[in-house]
């Protein structure tokens, strides 16, 4: 695949990345964004992310620009850093992909940039850009510390008597949430560290890894296991069990618990926070951030966003258990995972979970399927009526409403519910599903997979 744009940055093969396509996408953002005060960087764990963030540093100077230099720290602490004084930020990171691809994330001195910056972006590829030598990189290695220490106030003592397990892998705020869990009060179960890239993906959360959780929680009894993606905007959480909480599950006890009176999601996100009574209003988006923040700023009062895949976005100055949180305008992993754990610290997160309306989702993606297959294959379904009840026979189910806002959502009449969409960034067809029961969930998941896997020759 080719590098490009898709709901979290520009996206492609490592060996793609090279010098002329990093100079040719850094050199358009500088050109057609603003960057304020200069240039911050940082980067994943991935092997290839600290020669690339390197080069990016370099492109940045040779435009004049005072580069500041982070290392490697989670996404949110970058932007949070870098907006904090006004300037722009690159995160060079894949965030769930594998190990053979990468990227970068763009932010202005205001948050993450937007779809009209993508396209102001793409546009002004191939052109030259002057070389201005700026003055040397500054080097800054406590992004991750002040991003942490935004939370440790406002949430002190509130996991006290928790005992929490920690999923490290090479998620690489692995460290910074180990100690701010126990600065908070829990004892940490260190778990899965790993020395090599492992991508987790908290919104399509393998059966391997499910299975791997649950194994974890039987052989080290806690109240919950946590953890993130790659880069740290992405939150993964099971109860005490192992059993994994789907992210926008986490999203809408982490609404209610700030006191959110307007939430912005994408459609893929689960239908509980309509039923939930909790919200003046809900305004659904397409998938990816910058759809969810464009949303928000029209909006007023009270307001977050957050994504199935976990990443919660504030739009507010809210009320923590001992504090206030100013707001944050880019996907975070901390403050679900320290919401819900702060919220259930009583009852235990099964119980705070079984408290939200009964609407279960489960979400899986058919690897090395290109747009250019199953797109046709999608607008078949969307257009045909024949070929849409035909596919929805495999799941026993029929076609009560079809929206078209992003992929194709299918709504059935026994109401559970049925999405197809490509990837924006990578050759993968995502699958979502919904229904009023877990089990059910998972099964029409089961067989909606085996049903696109025969159709695509998968």
């Amino acid at each position: 695949m080719s590098p490009k744009f898709g709901t979290s940055g520009l996206r492609g093969l490592v060996t793609e990345l090279a010098p002329d396509c990093l100079a040719d996408y850094v050199g358009a953002f500088l050109r057609t964004c603003p960057v304020g005060t200069g240039l911050f960087v940082a980067h994943d764990l991935r092997a290839s992310s600290p020669d690339i963030a390197d080069q990016v540093a370099r492109i940045g100077q040779a435009q004049g620009l005072t580069v500041t230099v982070c290392g490697p720290a989670p996404t949110p602490a970058l932007a949070l850093a870098s907006m904090q004084v006004g300037a722009a930020a690159i995160m060079v990171t894949g965030s769930h992909i594998p190990a053979d691809r990468n990227g970068l994330k763009f932010y202005t001195p205001t948050g993450e940039i937007t779809k009209a910056d993508e396209d102001a972006i793409t546009a002004a590829l191939g052109q030259q850009t002057k070389a201005v030598s700026g003055p040397d990189p500054v080097q800054d290695n406590t992004v991750t510390e002040r991003y942490a220490n935004r939370y440790t106030g406002p949430y002190r003592d509130a996991l006290a008597g928790m005992r929490i397990g920690l999923y490290a892998h090479s998620a690489v705020g692995r460290d910074m949430l180990a100690d701010l869990l126990t600065k908070l009060g829990a004892e940490v179960i260190a778990l899965g560290r790993a020395n090599q890239f492992v991508p987790v993906d908290t919104e399509a959360v393998s059966q391997e890894l499910r299975t791997q959780l649950r194994a974890w929680a039987a052989a080290h009894p806690c109240d919950a296991i946590v953890s993130t993606d790659a880069d740290g905007d992405r939150p993964l959480l099971t109860d005490a069990s192992g059993t994994v909480i789907p992210g926008d599950i986490l999203g809408q006890i982490t609404a209610t618990a700030l006191g959110a009176d307007t939430v912005v999601t994408p459609v893929s996100s689960n239908t509980g926070v309509d039923q939930s009574g909790c919200f003046a209003q809900v305004r659904r988006t397409k998938i990816g951030s910058p759809h969810v923040i464009a949303a928000m700023e029209k909006a007023a009062g009270r307001i977050v966003g957050y994504e199935a895949n976990g990443g919660f976005l504030l739009g507010f100055a809210a009320d923590a258990p001992h504090g206030t949180l100013a707001p944050l305008m880019t996907r975070d992993a901390l403050l679900p995972i320290l919401a819900v754990l702060a919220a259930s610290r009583e009852t235990g997160v099964a119980a705070r979970v079984a408290a939200e309306p009964p609407r279960f989702t489960a979400a899986d993606r058919l690897q090395d399927i290109p747009a250019d297959r199953s797109q046709p294959f999608i607008t078949a379904l969307a257009t045909d009526a024949a070929a849409r009840n035909g596919f929805l026979a495999k799941l026993d189910g029929a076609a009560q409403a079809v929206d078209q806002t992003d992929g194709l959502r299918i709504t059935l009449q026994d109401g559970r519910i049925v999405h197809l969409r490509p990837s924006g960034n990578a050759p993968e067809l995502r699958f979502y599903t919904e229904a009023d029961s877990a089990d059910h969930a998972q099964s029409t998941l089961a067989a909606g997979l085996a049903a696109l896997k025969a159709q695509l020759g998968h």
